[in-house]
Formats: C-alpha cells, structure tokens, sequence
C-alpha cells in the first residue's frame, strides 16, 4: 500500500490499522533478545522470526507494519560497538518488512522506525542530531512508505531535535510520544510510564503545552503510545484539542525488565476492542498496539472495522 492510500482512507474519515508489539511477539517465538540492543539485533540472527511476526500481523489485517529498526538507532549501535553494521542491519530489516508485504499479496504499507533507543538526554542535542540524521537519511533511501518518529519515553527537547531533523527528508512523517499520569494532580503529562500498577512514573512537561510544541513544527499525524492502556482516552482528548492533523495510538500491556517485556495479561482482545471503539469517539483514527498488544488484539480489531458499515 503507498502512502497515498493511506492518506486517502484517512481523508475519508476510515481507521487506519497498525502492526502490535515486534519484541514480545519474537520472544513468544523462542527469539533471544540482546542486553544492549534487545529486539534490533533478532533482524540478523532470526530474521525468519522477524518475518513470521510481520506476516502474522499482516494476516490479522494490519494497514502498515513497523520496520524492526527501533532498537538499531546509531546512537544506540554505536555505543554498543556495532557502528560498522549501522547501515547493513536496518537495510535487512526493511528488506524483511518488504518481503512479509510482498509474500502477503496484500497493500499493506511499510513505516520505517526511527527511534530515540539510546539518545540519552545526557549526550546532548548535537550528538543526538547525528544518530537521527544518519538513520532518516538510511531508511529514506530504502523506499519504504514513511517514516514513524517513535520518540516515546523522550523529554520534550528530545522530541523537538528529532522533528527538526526529519523535516530534511522527502517522505511522510508521524510522530509517536507517550505521556504519563502525574500520580499527585492526576493530571496527563509528557512523561513515561508503561505500567501505572508496576512501574515508577518519569514526568517530564505538562502534557498540553508539549503538544502545542509539537504541532507548531510538525503537521503530519501524532500518536499516543508505549502509554498504560488506562489513560489513553484522556491523553486523546488533550491530543485532539492541540493538533489539527490526525491522531492516534498504539498503547502498551506490561512493563519492561530489560530485556523482556512482562505482560500483564489484563488486555484481552475483546476489552481492547471496547477500549479502542473509545479512542475513536475520542477522534483517533490510527490504532496499532506496542509491547504486550499482539495479532489477536489487531485481528478483533479489523474483524469489527470489516463488520461494521461506519465507524465503531
């Protein structure tokens, strides 16, 4: 699918369905994951897992799947000692995403990950620029369809030196950020926390005036993800009032233990498809999922989108 089917569905006001979870699904499969580059390294030592994870989502009637190139920021590579693989290894995981669309038969459109794993805020704006710049200019140059800015769990400068630096290349950019429920004033912030019941809360700006950053220099869609599930709609609601292009989201189910991720079990198919029939009330129009969100969830997902004649 090019992006300009994409665009057109949502133009028409239609839900665009993401992939789920790459990490969690591999380690279902027996995928070992790496202590420094946890998924990103699966690409090269089990890609025929990797393709079975983008093939099944496909199957469960994803629009777009994630280009397993999260975790392979330079920024990250390079601090681990794998600078010399930077380009070849996300080149083969496009090349993996490519091949699971192909052998499907189906339009389906590829988003290629362009991550903040690894940016530290401690490196500072310059050296972050550097990393970002390499890995847009190396995904770009593979012909996916866009690009997904995943800068979830990133502080608000973090973000906006990610965003400038996209604005250099030609393709499709949506950005991903994730917010956090201040547990004094209940309040939504730009923030991280991916268990409300299992992990401690990181708060970084209010919530609102970081959208009104993002959206001044950036006009293409923002998602919500890599959130507790539990806040999503409110998150939505804020999101909705600040930004004028689409929204959306791909929450999280569990916590991370590097370099596993734990899952809750409290996210079934069927409450994430009562939850997601909110988000939509709530103007999203993308709905994906993250760590702990599997094929089932996407598939009860497309299987009410198809049932239905309008929106949830």
């Amino acid at each position: 699918m090019t992006y300009t089917l994409i665009k057109e569905k949502l133009d028409k006001g239609k839900i665009i369905i993401l992939d789920g979870a790459i990490g969690g699904e591999l380690e279902k499969l027996g995928a070992p994951m790496d202590k420094d580059l946890w998924v990103g390294k699966c690409s090269i030592d089990s890609p025929d897992l990797v393709l079975k994870v983008h093939e099944n989502y496909i199957k469960a009637g994803a629009d777009l799947i994630t280009t397993n190139t999260y975790a392979l920021a330079p920024t990250s590579m390079k601090q681990y000692g794998y600078e010399s693989y930077i380009n070849d290894w996300n080149k083969k995981s496009v090349e993996i995403a490519k091949k699971a669309v192909k052998n499907s038969a189906k339009e389906v459109a590829v988003a290629g990950s362009v991550s903040t794993y690894g940016s530290w805020h401690t490196l500072g704006m310059e050296k972050l620029k550097i990393g970002f710049d390499e890995h847009l200019k190396i995904l770009e140059d593979t012909g996916i369809d866009l690009i997904f800015l995943e800068a979830m769990t990133s502080e608000t400068d973090t973000i906006e030196t990610l965003l400038e630096c996209s604005q250099k290349i030609t393709l499709p950019i949506w950005l991903s950020i994730s917010c956090a429920l201040d547990p004094k004033s209940k309040k939504i912030m730009l923030g991280y926390q991916e268990s409300i019941n299992n992990t401690k809360v990181k708060i970084y700006d209010d919530f609102e005036s970081a959208i009104k950053k993002f959206s001044s220099i950036h006009s293409g869609p923002i998602l919500i993800s890599h959130s507790d599930i539990k806040i999503i709609n409110d998150a939505l609601k804020v999101l909705k009032s600040n930004h004028t292009s689409f929204i959306g989201t791909y929450p999280n189910n569990g916590y991370f233990e590097k370099p596993h991720w734990k899952l809750t079990d409290d996210v079934t198919p069927e409450s994430y498809l009562n939850d997601a029939k909110l988000w939509i009330k709530s103007g999203a129009q993308i709905i994906g999922g993250c760590c702990g969100v599997g094929p089932a969830h996407i598939a009860e997902l497309r299987r009410r989108i198809d049932l239905a004649a309008e929106r949830i």
